[in-house]
């Protein structure tokens, strides 16, 4: 009777199997807020070096002056980094990332039928990160979509991507101060500005 039993699976105990599917999604969402929670340490401090007041980044952070003060505290013990460039023409890999990311979300926003709606998603949501792999199927749904939506977009969505396409294909070995992430960030919010400033 013993063999018997350990052939049946016992119904109130998971297998490793589901044990594994649950905890691969809590990883992946803890993994994302830990993600952010750094993202946000290093705009923080970009905005410190802006000049903007503890006040105002707190407001706009949705945190404590006082949290907000360790962190500008935290970063001030360094030597001051160089500003940082906002303009659109850089051609180190991270902002040419963040730029595609932009516009790929800008193409998801206007077209209900965007065939890289969830890979935006994913990456918003952490569940897909910046690898080669990754950056090159974003690639292949945005121009996928920017052939099959290309009556109904404005031109600078196909300027956007030849550009930055362009700048991916020979990656520039440029050196930058700010972290990956905080360099993707800015360039995708700075690409989807001009992008609903041109349209």
């Amino acid at each position: 009777m013993a063999g018997e039993e350990d052939t049946h699976r016992n119904p109130d105990t998971l297998t490793e199997e589901q044990a594994e599917r649950i905890l691969a999604g809590m990883n992946e969402v803890i993994r994302a807020g830990e993600e952010m929670r750094q993202l946000r340490a290093e705009m923080i401090k970009l905005f410190a070096d802006f000049g903007w007041t503890q006040d105002r980044i707190a407001q706009l952070t949705d945190m404590s002056q006082p949290a907000v003060s360790k962190q500008v505290t935290k970063y001030k013990s360094g030597d001051p980094l160089p500003p940082t460039r906002l303009s659109l023409d850089q051609r180190d890999v991270p902002w040419l990332e963040g730029r595609l990311w932009g516009l790929a979300d800008e193409i998801s926003e206007n077209h209900d039928t965007a065939r890289c709606t969830r890979y935006v998603h994913a990456i918003a949501r952490g569940k897909k990160r910046f690898t080669p792999q990754n950056v090159d199927e974003l690639r292949r749904l945005v121009e996928e979509d920017l052939m099959l939506h290309r009556a109904d977009m404005p031109s600078s969505y196909q300027d956007a991507y030849d550009d930055i396409s362009r700048g991916l294909d020979v990656p520039a070995n440029v050196p930058t101060t700010a972290p990956a992430s905080v360099r993707r960030a800015l360039a995708y919010q700075i690409q989807r500005d001009r992008l609903r400033d041109e349209a």
